[in-house]
């Protein structure tokens, strides 16, 4: 779909669709007005019928009015204006575009410029209504042998004032590249895990190298992983016949002086828990456990097609954890390429265990900040359910840009505390550390052990267990979080 943005009277544009606003209580906004007058009072008319009571939810589709060039007027309610939050503009915007799409026309005209959303300039609303539109064409058909017909809405018109339209279309720029993100994010978690392993994810990242210039590939094979010492990575990956990859990516659009910001993620393609194996039901979703990766993935895209003036590395511990007689067993001690040694009481626990690894071998591109990404933990599922990711780290100027990334970006974390007395839980009588810290506060004790590799690092870790994917259902699938966010502070650091 192809938005564009446009500073003109909208009744003056031909269009299949025009989309105006109608707020509670059945009042008017001033296109609507401007409608109403061309057309001999068709809207009013209408409304005084009482179809549409302008609550939000509401819609209405109004066909050949007269004296005017659309073909079709869609009036959407967007309730009080000071009611109007991030959530409930959402769903007005999905609504708009589930209309659209039973429809025959190949464009339509949004006029939702005088719409008001709580907090939000015309850059922040038009970032959500896009981000929205094109979000909302997604559509993972690969494996499926009838496919959908094509859509038939190839445009959408913003229209919006002179004065604003920098900014809007600013918005539409920054929102078409995080879907863009998105959507590769999603792609990734959507593939069976027969088909994306390491070795896939690996050539990817070749792929993504093709596309873009302007990115630095390596993928390091098992032989490296152990060659450098990650004990602990290369321990998760050993029962599985498909090898692990450590996946390197560095993109120079900075200054040479300036620090890179790092992003880590947690690769693991499918996992069965290992020798401590999960329970059968419901383990097909084990193939989102690369969640993490996939995001680093979608945000490095997006930033690549916005050529934003920063330095990243983007750095993907992937592993296939099975069981096998090969695999590492509870009671397995281990040693980490920091040099300390683990104890697997768990093999379940082997986010952590690749996470940590890969930390540790971030630290040689002396980065500004790292964060790292990673469907970590049941705990965080029950914590926060599906809607917050959590947030722990070192810095509390890093947890606070994070936290403001994901406000503005409307993909929010919460910060979990990381207090000293938790990491007790992790002693263990044989090893340096434990790779579980039992029942309690799972979140924050497996936060504690990957805070054991970041002393030299400006650290945070978001856990997106639960927000990651959807899970059962009909709807079951990635959900390209948290690419909004973590696009959104490197917008924020790069100041574009």
């Amino acid at each position: 779909m192809e938005l564009v943005v446009k500073s003109v009277s909208p009744e003056t544009l031909k269009t299949a669709t025009l989309v105006v606003s109608v707020r509670e209580g059945r009042k008017l906004g001033t296109v609507a007005k401007q409608l109403d007058e061309l057309s001999g009072g068709a809207i009013s008319a209408v409304l005084k019928r009482g179809d549409l009571a302008g609550k939000v939810g509401q819609s209405l589709l109004l066909h050949s009015l007269p004296n005017l060039k659309a073909e079709r007027v869609l009036l959407v309610g967007v309730g009080k204006d000071e009611e109007l939050g991030d959530r409930p503009f959402r769903k007005i915007i999905a609504g708009i575009l589930n209309t659209l799409k039973g429809l025959g026309g190949s464009d339509a005209v949004l006029a939702l410029d005088e719409v008001v959303v709580k907090g939000r300039d015309s850059y922040g609303k038009t970032r959500l209504l896009a981000e929205t539109l094109v979000d909302g064409e997604y559509i993972f058909e690969q494996f499926k042998s009838q496919k959908a017909d094509p859509r038939s809405l190839k445009k959408v018109t913003l229209v919006t004032i002179k004065a604003a339209q920098a900014e809007v279309e600013r918005a539409v720029a920054h929102a078409t590249a995080i879907a863009n993100g998105m959507a590769f994010t999603r792609d990734l978690g959507n593939l069976p895990p027969n088909i994306c392993h390491p070795t896939f994810l690996g050539e990817q990242a070749k792929n993504l190298g093709k596309e873009f210039k302007s990115l630095k590939v390596e993928v390091l094979d098992e032989k490296k992983i152990k060659d450098l010492g990650m004990g602990s990575f290369y321990a998760v990956g050993q029962g599985s016949a498909q090898p692990p990859r450590l996946i390197v990516m560095q993109y120079n659009g900075g200054k040479k002086s300036e620090k890179p910001y790092a992003l880590v993620g947690k690769g693991i393609t499918f996992d069965t828990g290992g020798i401590s194996l999960k329970p059968g039901a419901g383990m097909d979703e084990m193939k989102y456990d690369m969640g993490g990766a996939a995001s680093v993935f979608g945000t490095l895209r997006a930033v690549l097609e916005l050529k934003l003036p920063i330095n990243l590395v983007c750095i993907l511990a992937c592993a296939e954890n099975m069981p096998s007689g090969n695999a590492s067993r509870p009671g397995d001690i281990v040693t980490t390429m920091s040099g300390q040694t683990v104890e697997i009481l768990n093999t379940d626990a082997e986010g952590r265990l690749v996470l940590c690894d890969a930390l540790t071998y971030s630290e040689r591109f002396k980065p500004q900040a790292v964060i790292d990404i990673a469907t970590l933990t049941g705990a965080c599922v029950v914590a926060l359910g599906a809607h917050t990711s959590g947030l722990l780290g070192n810095n509390d100027e890093l947890i606070g840009q994070l936290l403001s990334a994901g406000q503005a970006a409307d993909d929010r974390a919460w910060q979990l505390p990381l207090f000293d007395e938790y990491q007790e839980q992790l002693d263990s009588p044989f090893a340096d550390i434990a790779n579980i810290g039992g029942p309690k506060a799972g979140t924050i004790t497996a936060a504690c052990f990957l805070s054991r590799f970041t002393k030299n690092l400006n650290w945070a870790h978001l856990d997106i267990a639960g927000t990651a994917w959807t899970s059962g259902g009909k709807d079951k699938g990635a959900t390209g979080r948290p690419v909004p966010l973590l696009t959104q502070y490197l917008l924020d650091r790069a100041k574009a």
